[in-house]
């Protein structure tokens, strides 16, 4: 069933970087368990879904791991955190996996695909951009979290995306350091607290006509 425009602008209009989160409060396993769907479901550039994300709630590891987040208590606070993790590379084995899952998935011929692998080669391997694979992987987790922030604004769970941190701490004390992927951003989930002073804010954007321009 289609939202309501009203429902939406209504979600949108009311998410915020939450400041204080309400250490008490924790999402149900039901809520929580559509807003990991919701990141397996985000889009990606040809599919190729190149991230992981680590659902963190071990306490004495979430403790840690704020040590190493400019002492933000959202990190220690919040009912989930999820550190959004980025492929290194792109290589053969990633193309094969892909092309392999669509054609089982889709029920066609692994031949017929040939022609998309090779676009993704020339593209990520073999072309110009697979020198700059770090921030293409980049990009691709950062709609992720668009997805993941959206989703949870739509079902009243508090959001804050978090960047600073320090990524190759994270790396060192999640075990990344030798593995095919790192840390990229970050983001806890939860409910604010009473006490955030930022709750009740104005949202501050900038008007429609400013930053929309209609072209035809």
């Amino acid at each position: 069933m289609a939202l309501t425009t009203t429902t939406l602008l209504e979600a949108l209009q009311q998410r915020y970087a939450t400041k204080a989160f309400d250490a008490t409060r924790r999402i149900d396993p039901e809520t929580w368990a559509a807003l990991e769907k919701s990141l397996v479901l985000s889009p990606s550039s040809y599919g190729l879904q190149p991230w992981k994300f680590l659902v963190i709630t071990k306490a004495e590891l979430r403790a840690e791991l704020r040590q190493h987040s400019w002492n933000q208590s959202q990190i220690t606070d919040a009912s989930h955190l999820v550190v959004f993790l980025a492929k290194r590379r792109i290589e053969e084995a990633d193309v094969e996996k892909l092309i392999s899952a669509t054609s089982t998935l889709r029920g066609i011929a692994i031949e017929s695909l040939g022609f998309y692998g090779e676009m993704i080669r020339k593209d990520l391997i073999n072309g110009p951009r697979s020198q700059h694979i770090g921030q293409w992987s980049s990009n691709q987790v950062y709609i992720a979290l668009g997805t993941f922030l959206t989703s949870a604004a739509l079902l009243g769970v508090d959001t804050t995306p978090i960047e600073g941190f320090s990524p190759a701490e994270y790396d060192r004390v999640l075990g990344l350091e030798n593995s095919a992927y790192r840390s990229c951003v970050v983001a806890v989930a939860g409910y604010h607290s009473a006490e955030d002073k930022y709750a009740g804010l104005a949202k501050v954007r900038y008007p429609d006509s400013e930053l929309i321009e209609h072209i035809s």
